[in-house]
């Protein structure tokens, strides 16, 4: 399966904003976009000029680097965001929000989406007490997700933080690597610096 395999802070520089790909580096000074805040490449100083399209593009590109998913499963997404009742970019948000990895994440389970979605592909994972996975299973309300008793003495959970702000939507359990979701997520709760409304309009052309 295809996958972006360059630096992370080459694609924050190409969106002209932080995506926090890279958890302690991006909130110290050796954060790329404190250091070069303009585009990557030879002539990434003289982009200046923005169209319309050019926002659009750059607002998809951005939610998909944000949460790490390809051109094909985006469009899956938006597909299945369409097709539901209510707003479309809020949707559309919504069902990446309960991705499995992004979860993960959001409880204080990975320090990044990247390292969640790996976690989840070795099976580090457990739902509702089985192994998973699938970092792009959906979640629903009443899953438990919990790490693998085999699986708590790996570097990876020791070195989190106790002290986790879970979203409102989402409960964890300090200290027990165990969270759960009590609410599907709204709009309002999803911190996301993009304006969803310039993707629909990207896939409305």
């Amino acid at each position: 399966m295809a996958r972006y395999k360059g630096t992370a802070c080459r694609l924050c520089r190409r969106e002209g904003t932080k995506l926090y790909l890279k958890s302690d580096r991006c909130y110290s000074n050796q954060c790329a976009m404190e250091r070069r805040g303009y585009p990557p490449g030879q002539h990434g100083q003289g982009r200046k000029k923005v169209t319309e399209y050019g926002l659009q593009l750059r607002a998809k590109q951005t939610v998909k680097r944000i949460y790490g998913v390809l051109e094909k499963q985006f469009r899956g997404y938006f597909k299945e965001a369409d097709r539901q009742n209510g707003i479309t970019g809020d949707n559309l948000l919504v069902l990446l929000e309960r991705r499995l990895d992004n979860v993960a994440f959001r409880l204080g389970l990975a320090k990044t989406r990247t390292e969640a979605r790996q976690l989840v592909r070795h099976g580090h994972f457990l739902l509702n007490g089985k192994k998973i996975n699938i970092p792009s299973y959906l979640v629903r309300v009443g899953d438990e997700i919990s790490v693998r008793e085999k699986s708590r003495s790996s570097v990876a959970f020791k070195e989190l933080s106790d002290n986790v702000t879970a979203p409102s939507w989402l409960t964890v359990k300090s200290g027990e690597l165990v969270g759960k979701v009590e609410l599907l997520p709204t709009r309002e709760e999803i911190s996301i610096p993009v304006d969803e409304q310039l993707i629909v309009e990207l896939y409305s052309r």
